[in-house]
């Protein structure tokens, strides 16, 4: 009999939302690029453009202010490399694509809440002011939010543009691209219950978007490469649903809480971001004297999906840069834990994963 899994892993990918998988089956029933002038080339113009004005609306943009793309690291990517050669501060706890996308940059520090030092980033910004500041809305691994409205005005003081990581604020947090203040916003279709492989960039009205990709005149020349009419699709069907039902999502804070009540019970838990705005459905744990992959296996042979705020080279666990960055000993054993909860999460999720919990508990950690 094949095993029931109980997913919680939606901070890596949610699953895909009945419209628009039904958006998408009828595009894809279809032929048609958006480039051709030809009737069917039009047809699917008029898909992808219904799109935009989608994604614009739940951001109180234009339609000529959304630029798609393949994902949130092609998204990052464009904004970070646009801005190579000149001053780039990003925040010491952002996404690896902004990290480690090949251009030199100043890390803001943050505190063990994992908010930024605004002490410490106004020196910065003071002493060496920035063309570009690049912070994310919501942390991907704590769940931690940003007070991005406030950073955008200190980065704005100094003349620098800013960008805003907001791939896991969409569809959970409300908010416009106006009441951040930022220029540019990276959306990521595939975790609002969209298809994966589809992105967006937001830009600021009279705001030049950096080229990643050339050879090509699409998206307004600003991005070459035939559209993905599908999966633009889905995205701009997701994105009404997701925005359109947050107040539904924050409901997910008290399963967090649930479980964050019930794992805390044992001493070798630590958990992070609690003393910070946090998204509701993010968890982020440390469980001394044990490796993330043995925690990892154990729950997923028991059926729970999670995942790792670890990364494992060479046969050697290390801890992620977002909690070194936030005080974290990379030096002592302890697996990071990231349960992460979602449109589909029931009580039932959330009971399973507390029973599954008390067995590991009581088998691998012997409290």
């Amino acid at each position: 009999m094949k095993q029931e899994f109980t997913y919680l892993d939606h901070n890596a990918t949610t699953p895909l939302r009945p419209n628009a998988m039904a958006a998408m089956s009828v595009v894809l029933s279809e032929v048609g690029n958006p480039s051709s002038i030809h009737s069917f080339g039009r047809s699917a113009r008029k898909h992808v453009e219904d799109a935009r004005k989608k994604i614009a609306d739940t951001l109180n943009v234009s339609s000529g202010q959304v630029f798609f793309n393949s994902g949130a690291t092609e998204g990052n990517n464009t904004i970070l490399k646009g801005f190579s050669g000149k001053k780039i501060f990003i925040s010491a706890t952002e996404h690896s694509s902004v990290i480690d996308a090949g251009v030199t940059c100043d890390l803001i520090p943050v505190h063990p809440s994992g908010l930024i030092d605004m002490d410490a980033f106004q020196k910065m910004v003071t002493d060496h002011p920035p063309a570009l500041v690049s912070v994310m809305l919501v942390n991907n691994e704590t769940g931690v939010i940003q007070h991005v409205a406030e950073i955008s005005k200190i980065a704005k003081s100094v003349g620098a543009l800013v960008h805003c990581d907001a791939v896991q604020a969409y569809g959970r947090i409300t908010f416009t691209r106006e009441s951040l203040g930022v220029d540019f916003l990276t959306l990521s279709s595939h975790k609002i219950g969209g298809p994966q492989g589809v992105g967006a960039l937001i830009v600021s009205a009279g705001t030049t978007l950096p080229k990643l990709l050339e050879g090509g005149g699409q998206e307004r020349r600003s991005r070459a490469g035939t559209e993905n009419t599908a999966g633009i699709t889905g995205f701009g069907a997701a994105a009404v649903e997701a925005v359109a039902s947050i107040p539904e999502f924050q409901k997910l804070a008290s399963f967090r809480d649930m479980i964050e009540a019930d794992i805390s019970k044992s001493p070798r838990v630590k958990i992070y971001g609690q003393n910070a705005p946090r998204v509701a459905n993010t968890i982020c744990c440390t469980v001394d004297g044990i490796t993330s992959d043995t925690l990892l296996m154990a729950f997923d042979i028991e059926g729970i999906a999670i995942s790792s705020g670890s990364a494992c080279s060479s046969g050697t666990v290390k801890i992620s840069h977002v909690l070194k960055a936030m005080g974290m000993d990379d030096k002592k054993t302890a697996a990071a834990l990231r349960i992460s909860l979602g449109h589909t999460t029931t009580t039932q999720d959330i009971e399973q994963f507390i029973k599954v919990w008390n067995i590991l508990r009581t088998r691998l950690l012997k409290d």
